[in-house]
């Protein structure tokens, strides 16, 4: 009998018993192209001799040592690693275990910058509409997803929330992309104007936009001004890359194709390619100056911070995507796999956009391609899709509420970094079989 309380409390997934680099396969012999990397997590795929060895390797050394007394080898050489990696952007590396956490830390952190600083009256954050930043209650906050929210907004903080950057669906007839983002940008100086600045901690945004959107990138220029907007007001910028970073658009932090860096940067799901449970807060160094010339501690903290085996899987995965120059294959393969896609659905009457960076993408559907209408959302189209997707031995990641947290469907595909030709020809014909299933099952619930 089942004991496990899984996601959906009203069946049974398959048992998954192994994976061999971007397959998974289940204890029925079944094989799965994993074309999400789970939720962008197995960025290295499954099964990757180097990473399983390294954690082979600190399990015989040693499994754990609680950070209030001991730093650890793997901790301080990954660390070591990221800042470097960052180009010495980031001051220190704030280990824990996965991305809420790391929001979470990010999230304090902030506040208490500016009670070190001694301005106690900052106590406000902004995020975006139809963003998502994570399940615990700050992170759930500050995101901007009314399906995750609505259950438990009376136990949420107040958060000010401006649009995101959706170019596809908000820009507006005529309007060019840096009009747009020059809208955007009065957006949020109106919204810190009325609330007051001098109360704002942070704005925190995903680069690219993973979950609630789809894979949207925003427009060019438009962080360079949310930038300027924070800086003039001793605002501090968070930026969420936990899914979108990593090397998941192309370079390892997806920041570096805007032309900025944030404050506080976020990371998680393929820093430690889903080998052992890790996320980290990257710090900057005014932000780690204000704790150890202040108070001295930051007020957090978690059991599993810096965990050896964590952090030495996380090392060998990060190493292992410098030495097999999988930053390459990413572009190269985001790239055939977006023209492929493009390609198949170009004339596909609900196929509404595919875009994206690196394997980093999304595919949006729509009931009408001119109006870009949605469907109705009890039919729940995207479930539908997933459901045929995996009876075809494909994984993906489908999502309601593309829109406005309850209308709009999309599907985002996050392959790990090793696939090839073969594998986007797959997961191209494997998505558009599922999807045509999918459609002809809502005609037949229509009719």
């Amino acid at each position: 009998m089942n004991r496990v309380f899984h996601r959906d409390a009203r069946s049974e997934p398959p048992i998954a018993v192994s994976g061999e680099g971007p397959y998974l396969l289940d204890r029925d012999g079944r094989r799965y192209l994993d074309a999400s990397g789970g939720a962008a997590v197995s960025c290295l795929g499954h099964g990757h001799r180097a990473v399983i060895d390294a954690i082979k390797a600190q399990a015989d050394a040693l499994a754990y040592a609680h950070t209030a007394f001991f730093s650890s080898e793997p901790a301080e050489a990954l660390a070591d690693e990221l800042i470097r990696a960052s180009g010495d952007v980031f001051e220190r590396v704030y280990f824990v275990s996965g991305g809420s956490e790391g929001i979470e830390a990010a999230l304090k952190l902030a506040r208490q910058y500016f009670l070190e600083r001694g301005e106690p009256e900052r106590d406000l954050f902004v995020g975006r509409r139809q963003s998502y930043h994570g399940n615990t209650l700050g992170a759930l906050a500050v995101g901007g997803n009314a399906w995750r929210r609505e259950p438990f907004a009376p136990l949420l903080m107040n958060v000010e929330h401006v649009a995101p950057c959706f170019a596809y669906r908000d820009c507006k007839e005529g309007e060019s992309e840096a009009e747009y983002g020059a809208r955007l940008a009065v957006e949020l100086e109106e919204t810190l104007q009325r609330v007051g600045p001098q109360r704002v901690i942070a704005f925190i945004a995903e680069p690219v936009v993973g979950a609630t959107l789809g894979a949207v990138p925003a427009v060019p220029g438009y962080f360079r001004r949310v930038r300027e907007i924070c800086d003039r007001h001793g605002i501090l910028l968070i930026l969420d890359e936990v899914m979108c970073g990593m090397g998941r658009t192309g370079t390892l932090f997806a920041y570096e194709q805007e032309g900025i860096t944030p404050d506080l940067c976020v990371i998680a799901k393929g820093l430690g390619g889903g080998y052992q449970p890790i996320g980290a807060t990257l710090v900057s160094r005014k932000i780690f100056d204000a704790v150890r010339g202040g108070s001295g501690f930051f007020q957090h903290g978690h059991t599993y911070l810096g965990h050896p085996l964590a952090c030495a899987a996380a090392l060998a995965v990060q190493q292992t995507i410098t030495r097999e120059g999988l930053l390459q294959n990413v572009r190269a393969q985001g790239e055939a796999l977006r023209s492929r896609l493009n390609e198949r659905f170009s004339g596909h009457p609900h196929i509404g956009d595919v875009r994206g960076r690196g394997l980093f993408i999304g595919v949006e559907l729509v009931a009408d391609r001119q109006t870009k209408s949605t469907f109705d959302p009890a039919l729940k189209l995207h479930q539908r899709i997933k459901r045929e997707a995996f009876a075809r031995g494909l994984i993906c990641y489908p999502m309601g509420g593309t829109v406005d947290g309850l209308h709009g469907d999309h599907v985002l595909l996050a392959p790990p970094y090793i696939i090839d030709a073969t594998h986007c020809a797959e997961i191209t014909d494997k998505l558009a079989l599922a999807i045509d299933a999918a459609l002809a099952s809502v005609r037949a619930t229509s009719t």
